[in-house]
């Protein structure tokens, strides 16, 4: 059977790990990347249709590079890219911390973005390639909290136009997908996980596989070149002073009080 194939990067678990699993079920060949996770990976691996895993620490984007130009040579319809990985630490808007922003800078925008220029210009597909981009609902809705990682994301998302604008192939597309809060972060109990997955508009909590529809939606083609879709029960068109994690925490302290 003849399978188009897609590079999830991060996609070893999580929202990664949703998007190789929909796209494998869709008939796909998946490259699962990672950095640490090869027990996780090579398991994930195991339960698709058609698998392989590749390893690269993104904080080396030359590395990286490297790593889509083998793939690049040796994949005969490499269609998708999707940077999905990425480092989520704190620092916050009263005092950037220059370590956790170098990495950020580093793994969430600049090796997403040569490895999306080296992607589409030595991938091989004749029905087109895909760079889908996840960033974070946080563009439109931002707060002072994990200064370094929402940077990074606009770093990131001023790309996808960018490199949409910078292709000469007419079948080639660039994308974005913003999500929400979707799954636990950093020490979230789970009282605070169910409250900070609903602050949203819908008051419903967003799935993984939300996503990972919008990913195959978005690998058609048929939305124009540049787009970004906001996959988040519309937390985008809050304005919350704080990350969810620690609204949900002062809300779960006085549930309990």
């Amino acid at each position: 059977m003849f399978r188009p194939a897609i590079l999830v990067t991060g996609g070893a678990a999580r929202i990664g790990a949703s998007i190789a699993q929909a796209f494998a079920g869709a008939g796909w060949h998946c490259v699962i990347h990672y950095r640490g996770s090869d027990e996780e990976a090579r398991a994930l691996a195991n339960t698709l249709p058609s698998a392989e895993i590749v390893q690269c620490d993104l904080l080396d984007g030359d590395a990286a590079v490297a790593m889509v130009r083998d793939l690049a040579g040796r994949l005969t319809d490499w269609r998708v890219l999707v940077n999905n990985a990425s480092i989520f630490d704190y620092d916050d808007a009263t005092k950037l911390d220059p370590a956790t922003n170098k990495h950020a800078m580093q793994i969430n925008a600049e090796t997403p973005a040569r490895m999306a220029q080296t992607f589409l210009a030595q991938a091989r597909s004749d029905a087109g390639r895909t760079v889908i981009h996840v960033t974070d609902q946080k563009l439109e809705n931002t707060n002072p909290d994990f200064f370094s990682y929402t940077m990074s994301k606009h770093a990131l998302a001023a790309t996808i136009k960018m490199l949409a604008k910078g292709t000469t192939d007419p079948d080639d597309r660039v994308y974005g997908i913003a999500p929400g809060a979707i799954l636990p972060s950093h020490d979230q109990s789970p009282d605070e996980i169910e409250i900070s997955h609903r602050l949203n508009p819908l008051g419903r909590k967003t799935s993984p596989d939300e996503i990972a529809n919008a990913a195959l939606m978005l690998s058609h083609g048929h939305v124009r070149s540049g787009e970004t879709i906001f996959v988040d029960s519309g937390q985008h068109l809050l304005d919350q002073d704080r990350d969810v994690i620690y609204l949900a925490r002062e809300m779960a302290e006085g549930i309990a009080q």
